[in-house]
């Protein structure tokens, strides 16, 4: 199993003071944070893309490219690239270019976001969502096979054999479909033969396991085979050195956070009770110690049939750095270790 990483450079307002000077510090110490990922030997580190004040990710491309010049070993990836709302050609340039800085350690995440600003901000309806998404997939698709590209859709201007360059390292540019819990886009990733990506942002890892095995059957039905299909598990995460400061430490950014999008939304707003119900052994947090983590992961891969990666989403706790640093060295060196042996027996 791989272990990493996911940030969405979070930035809220109230807990760090929103200037220029403090936005630039924040993405230092982000790049420090992937540094320090792939010194403690994790596998992977993923940035978010969303459009909003209390994020600094609009353009993780970038990010990452700063991110592979200062790293040797850790892949890195979007998480998500919301392809719906960009052009697949640039896209496609951008990560092409991130493999040839990191020597081959580029991974795309495409999905749709759980956010819309994006789509206005550059010329699209919400309502064409799918439309969007499935087309746009399809010409990246396309593009990591072929350099020269003969294609013509309704979102953008036709390609009529023009070069699509620089090409990457890999031979293949890993592309992963991030899903949220629609049983169409389980269906969709199998039937493409892509890896999944799978966000959970609450409740059990137990209740994905019937999405997931529609995932393999649309893919076996599709010709690809299971062994070919792998899954990943974006979810909540936080390590301390006890539960109680793991909790302490996450909470306050995490329902600062949801309390916003449930603003927005018409949702409650959270509370400590569901919080600590998520942390639980029932729950999708991987919020506790070492050891709690690593049995909450051992247990999740079980339940799921396999999971190929797991992912940290650490930066709603919106803590100064010294913590979040403190938290992936004990993810890579306590709980990745452990977690890996207890898989492979």
């Amino acid at each position: 199993m791989e272990i990493g990483v996911d940030s969405f450079a979070a930035f809220l307002p109230e807990m760090r003071e929103q200037t220029s000077a403090g936005a630039a510090q924040r993405m230092a110490d982000l790049l420090a944070e992937i540094e320090t990922a792939d010194r403690v030997g994790l596998d992977c580190f993923g940035v978010g893309e969303h459009h909003r004040a209390e994020f600094l990710d609009a353009s993780p491309a970038i990010i990452l490219a700063a991110a592979a010049t200062r790293t040797k070993n850790i892949r890195l990836n979007s998480a998500v690239t919301v392809i719906s709302a960009a052009d697949p050609v640039r896209v496609f340039q951008d990560f092409a270019t991130i493999d040839l800085i990191s020597n081959g350690r580029a991974e795309i995440v495409v999905g749709r976001g759980s956010f819309a600003e994006a789509y206005p901000l550059f010329g699209f309806v919400r309502e064409d969502y799918d439309a969007l998404f499935v087309e746009k997939l399809v010409l990246l698709m396309q593009l990591r096979e072929e350099t020269h590209v003969t294609w013509q859709g309704r979102f953008r201007p036709a390609l009529t054999g023009q070069g699509v360059f620089p090409r990457p390292v890999q031979e293949k540019l890993p592309i992963w479909l991030g899903v949220g819990g629609t049983p169409a886009s389980f269906a969709r990733a199998g039937t493409l033969g892509l890896p999944l990506m799978i966000a959970i942002i609450g409740g059990s890892f137990a209740r994905f396991r019937p999405l997931v095995e529609l995932y393999y059957q649309a893919g076996e039905q599709a010709g690809h085979k299971r062994e070919d299909l792998k899954i990943s598990m974006h979810a909540m995460g936080f390590v301390g050195e006890t539960d109680e400061e793991a909790r302490e430490a996450f909470y306050p950014g995490w329902a600062r956070m949801f309390e916003e999008i449930g603003r927005e939304r018409g949702f409650p707003p959270p509370n400590r009770v569901q919080f600590n119900a998520l942390c639980g052994p029932d729950g999708a947090f991987l919020v506790g110690s070492p050891q709690a983590v690593r049995d909450k992961m051992i247990a999740a891969n079980a339940t799921m049939g396999g999971i190929s990666r797991i992912t940290f989403q650490m930066s709603t706790a919106a803590l100064e750095t010294e913590r979040m640093q403190k938290s992936i060295m004990l993810l890579g060196t306590e709980v990745a270790p452990a977690v890996r042996d207890a898989i492979k027996a």
